[in-house]
């Protein structure tokens, strides 16, 4: 059954395993094992980017495509969601509305990139992706009538995924349920059903002429797969997972403008988790993204005390000094692209294939 449900992709490592059994299990419990704010918006971020990341290691771990425009389907689904709510009004109908045009919309563009641009060099479809990506967060911000331009829009979601919505009257386990929890536990959900539909697809015979193309695509159209075909497919489908991922981030945060879900640093994020994870592995998108959102979230608290630990000290306490977070996240992830030049997957992996 589980060989089933993970489409006969088995971690294929024991620490591997536990890792992900661990990220599970925490993400599940955590709006009752760490109430507030910060860690159910924290733990909900993690399972957005585990979407998103592994859409794009579909482009990049299993077909070889390096895209900059990522970020933009990830826009347009937080955008579909965002103006038809404003549009709309609340309700499960707005909604809907949003998500379908958006996956319409995402669908038209990645079809038409990926036909336009894809039979050119590697190279030039990246920075083919780069202009226009530029050009719709461009967009975004001047038609400031449908997009609220740099001050974004927001919008009110359902009233069962409102804050204010309080179907028990007495706690749960210590914690009063209410629509903030109940919103999270439907990207949980969500977020579980798209990995597992991306596992299915990366191991289908689709999936396998995916990898055959990024390995050696001359000899892959030499047997008779149209190699442009399958790649505009593979960037049709992580385009629209990561709609998907956008419509997500929307619903959560009732809010979407260009900086949240367009900006260039997002695609350098998700860049760095799937060379962190492990590219070519569903399972690199989970590992990498808790430990980023983990990281950039919780490094600059746990700086924080170390500073109150060695004040007075000279040079240490400037060195651990919490404005300087982003200093050492950038250290941390250097060693850890050093030590794992195959990602956090891969090298586990690789110490299980060499014991064995």
């Amino acid at each position: 059954m589980l060989q089933r449900l993970l489409s006969h992709d088995l971690p294929r490592s024991r620490w591997l395993a536990a890792a992900l059994v661990l990220v599970v299990l925490a993400l599940l419990v955590v709006p009752f094992a760490l109430p507030g704010s910060k860690s159910l918006n924290v733990a909900a971020k993690i399972l957005i980017f585990i979407v998103l990341v592994a859409s794009y290691d579909l482009l990049l771990g299993y077909t070889g495509i390096v895209s900059f425009a990522h970020t933009m389907f990830f826009g347009i689904g937080a955008y579909g969601v965002a103006i038809a709510s404003t549009r709309l009004g609340e309700g499960w109908t707005p909604l809907a509305v949003g998500v379908g045009l958006a996956l319409l919309l995402s669908l038209v563009l990645s079809l038409a990139i990926g036909l336009f641009s894809l039979r050119v060099r590697a190279l030039f479809f990246a920075m083919i992706t780069l202009a226009v990506a530029s050009a719709f967060q461009t967009l975004a911000s001047q038609l400031s009538e449908f997009t609220g331009g740099e001050d974004g829009l927001t919008f009110r979601v359902p009233e069962v995924l409102s804050p204010s919505f309080e179907p028990f009257e007495e706690e749960v386990f210590g914690v009063l349920i209410d629509g903030r929890i109940i919103s999270y536990y439907g990207l949980f959900v969500i977020a579980v059903a798209l990995v597992l539909l991306m596992l299915r697809i990366v191991n289908s015979p689709f999936g396998r002429v995916l990898q055959a193309i990024r390995e050696n695509d001359f000899r892959a159209e030499a047997i008779g797969y149209r190699t442009v075909v399958y790649r505009t497919v593979g960037n049709v489908l992580a385009a629209l997972f990561a709609t998907l991922a956008g419509a997500m981030l929307a619903v959560w945060l009732r809010y979407n403008g260009p900086d949240t879900s367009l900006s260039f640093e997002i695609m350098l994020d998700i860049l760095l988790i799937v060379v962190i994870g492990g590219m070519g592995t569903i399972y690199g998108a989970v590992i990498g993204s808790v430990l980023f959102v983990v990281a950039q979230n919780y490094l600059q608290d746990l700086m924080r005390l170390g500073a109150a630990a060695v004040e007075g000290v000279p040079v240490l306490s400037q060195l651990v000094s919490p404005d300087r977070w982003l200093l050492w996240l950038g250290v941390l992830f250097v060693l850890c692209v050093y030590h794992f030049p195959t990602g956090i997957v891969g090298k586990l992996r690789e110490a299980r294939a060499r014991r064995t």
